[in-house]
């Protein structure tokens, strides 16, 4: 008998064709000490993002926002119930500079049990049944460091335990093939359960195909980062790839961190700027695919309970 894949949300499972249109990596609630004064940490205005997201035809919305930096457990659900639109949360870790010394535990086993929690049972701070949907983790700007190793080591654990797919924030000066090895030839994740994050911060075209052909997701996603780099290549990177015969690899998402993001159009530019674009180039049926086909397929997992 087939186990049935279904998107963990913060209401409960669904089908994957229940999700709709997706924005595959995003912030609804965020903060660090690497944004001063940008925190996104006001239910109110989320909600009126996630009304405005609706609005423009978006129908599911996927927070990468791991614990320990505002992701906003509490609310999430009635955000939901209040505008309808899908959310999935993540637990996870980001890189150690956005935390405490003393933020997690330093045994992999240790964070892996705390994921799996989160991924089974509930987040802190939520009402109880509000589940995480998939694990956020991070590549270093650097040298490896054993934060990233820890936290890779118990992503993949938690992985194998639930079926959760593992998003993964990478840095422009980092290793993306090496995030993969270690995901998939040292702690054995499947390619397809790993989403890779700001691809488009790459400008080495063969990268993002290589990174394609070993089956990975791709999740372009800075489209609402007005002033990054990334923002003048992001149609670029997408075009070369769909090009290339990866269109089945593709995410789009905004990835909005900050609240100037969010004046210039924050989630919503990602259906009202690039989906149109896309799809007066590659017609209509390149957005349905990179924006509900793709990420039904990226995050429906046969979740199990250890």
């Amino acid at each position: 008998m087939t186990a049935t894949r279904t998107v963990r949300t913060v209401l409960g499972d669904l089908a994957p064709d229940e999700l709709g249109v997706t924005d595959s990596h995003d912030h609804l609630f965020i903060r660090s000490p690497l944004l001063p004064g940008q925190e996104l940490d006001d239910p109110v205005a989320a909600e009126a993002v996630l009304r405005e997201y609706a609005a423009a035809g978006g129908r599911s919305f996927v927070q990468w926002t791991p614990q320990g930096m505002g992701r906003g457990a509490g609310s999430l659900a009635a955000l939901s119930r209040a505008t309808g639109v899908h959310v999935v949360a993540a637990t996870g870790a980001h890189q150690a500079v956005h935390y405490p010394e003393d933020r997690f535990p330093a045994a992999s086993a240790d964070l892996a049990e705390h994921f799996v929690t989160e991924l089974v049972t509930g987040l802190p701070g939520a009402p109880e049944g509000v589940r995480a949907g998939l694990i956020k983790i991070a590549d270093d700007a650097g040298p490896l460091t054993g934060h990233t190793r820890r936290t890779t080591a118990a992503a993949a654990e938690a992985h194998h335990a639930t079926g959760a797919p593992i998003a993964v924030h990478l840095e422009p000066e980092g290793d993306p093939h090496g995030v993969l090895d270690r995901l998939h030839g040292r702690h054995g994740v499947d390619p397809d359960r790993i989403l890779l994050g700001h691809l488009t911060r790459f400008t080495d075209r063969s990268l993002h195909r290589s990174l394609a052909a070993e089956g990975a997701f791709l999740a372009l996603d800075s489209p609402s980062r007005i002033g990054h780099p990334a923002d003048l290549q992001a149609f670029e990177v997408i075009a070369d790839l769909v090009e290339a015969g990866h269109a089945h690899r593709l995410l789009l998402g905004a990835d909005t961190t900050t609240r100037r993001a969010r004046e210039v159009g924050g989630p919503t530019r990602l259906l009202t700027d690039l989906a149109p674009r896309l799809a007066r180039t590659f017609g209509p049926e390149l957005c349905d695919l990179l924006l509900v086909t793709n990420p039904a397929a990226a995050l429906a997992t046969e979740w199990r309970t250890p």
